[in-house]
């Protein structure tokens, strides 16, 4: 396998856009992409498109990269479409690398994007909630009360004034909290400092910082979640520019290499013994040889902010038993010791969620080369990106693990 590296990222900020259609959002930020490579649309030899709901938004299925990327003189080349509920451009990107490192070819384009928002906030949440087995989906967490009774998992109002996925995500950050000494206020701290390092990035759909109270305050969704514990519904789109070793060296002297890229899927096991994100963590460490003590920031899949801890803790990069102290101590901060989600994480910058993998790559990239301005953090070496989508049983369906290195 050849050496691969990330030459050229871009990305739109993240928000709700009713002016914009999705050839817009792919536009500008596959220009800033080949911008940011000083490469030309005629060096792109292939592209790989995320995209999870454009059929259920826009109407547009099937060849929604064709449409998209055609739309700027991208053509007559392979373009294929990934679609793989949050984790699509990850998705996509790890097919890009596995094209460049086998010889396939030596530039590629990686693109994710989505239209999510609309002014009819029940047609989001039914976009959201197709990311599952639509057949089993309450039958398997059904299943799951039954082993621990008096648990409701689905309270009032999923799927009607908030996705079903919230729902989810706070049940299965509760034997966390049992476990651990994980609390409402530990969740809080992580919001404010999603929303501190969202009010630094010009890329985030969230830019103003606030407090504690705040977070706590701000409306209960479902407990142990407020409002600004959570992902806000929004659009936007990220791009990668991929290339060869010989390809690299005639655009750039400082690239960031892809030193491991794995996907995988879930299980319908709903004993939670292990997670697709631990399983996915040990390939990725040993293929690699980088382990969690090497890296020194990581952007998660903070859906929700418990979820960034709980990643962590699934990643190996804390252990739970440390994790109340390192929220608590700042450990997570930019100048902290192991800097996470310093774009403001899904919670702040955003989650349109076929752009997201690939905008957690583009921030993971910028800190790499010392561009990320002021939320930079002091000389990384080594970043991992790690997203998620959809569901199957209790766990993710979809998951994608990123090393970098410069």
């Amino acid at each position: 396998m050849r050496d691969v590296a990330v030459i050229g990222v871009g990305m739109t900020r993240f928000g709700k856009y009713i002016d914009k259609n999705i050839k817009d959002l792919v536009r500008e930020a596959v220009e800033d992409a080949m911008q940011d490579a000083g490469i030309s649309k005629g060096d792109i030899e292939g592209a790989y498109v995320g995209n999870a709901v454009a059929g259920l938004m826009t109407g547009q299925e099937q060849i929604r990269g064709q449409v998209t990327l055609t739309a700027m003189g991208i053509e007559n080349i392979p373009i294929i479409n990934v679609e793989s509920a949050c984790a699509s451009s990850s998705a996509g990107f790890h097919l890009g690398w596995l094209s460049v490192a086998s010889g396939l070819y030596d530039c590629v384009l990686v693109v994710g994007f989505e239209k999510l928002y609309d002014q009819d906030k029940f047609k989001s949440f039914q976009a959201l909630g197709t990311a599952a087995d639509i057949e089993m989906f309450r039958s398997s967490f059904e299943e799951l009360a039954r082993q621990y009774p008096g648990m409701n998992i689905f309270k009032e109002g999923s799927g009607q004034n908030r996705s079903v996925f919230m729902d989810m995500y706070a049940f299965v950050i509760k034997p966390y909290m049992e476990k651990y000494g994980l609390t409402k206020e530990h969740f809080a701290k992580l919001a404010v400092k999603s929303h501190k390092n969202g009010a630094m990035n010009p890329h985030a759909q969230y830019q103003k910082e606030v407090t504690l109270e705040e977070v706590l305050n701000s409306g209960d969704v479902v407990y142990p979640l407020t409002r600004m514990m959570c992902a806000p519904v929004g659009d936007g789109s990220a791009a990668a520019i991929l290339a060869s070793r010989k390809f690299a060296s005639r655009f750039t002297t400082t690239p960031v290499w892809i030193t491991g890229s794995v996907v995988g899927s879930g299980s319908r096991d709903i004993s939670r013994e292990t997670t697709v994100t631990e399983r996915l963590a040990t390939v990725l460490y040993d293929k690699s040889g980088i382990g969690p003590e090497d890296i020194d920031i990581v952007e998660v899949h903070d859906a929700t902010s418990p979820s960034e801890i709980m990643s962590l803790i699934q990643l190996g990069i804390c252990r739970g038993d440390d994790a109340p102290r390192w929220i608590t101590e700042g450990n997570l901060e930019i100048n902290g010791t192991k800097p996470c989600n310093t774009s403001g994480g899904l919670v702040t910058k955003g989650h349109p969620i076929g752009a997201t993998g690939c905008g957690q790559i583009y921030e993971v990239i910028m800190q790499l080369r010392g561009q990320a301005g002021k939320r930079q953090v002091r000389n990384p070496r080594v970043g991992l990106t790690h997203n998620g989508g959809g569901i199957i049983g209790v766990d993710a369906s979809a998951m994608a693990l990123h090393l970098f290195k410069r």
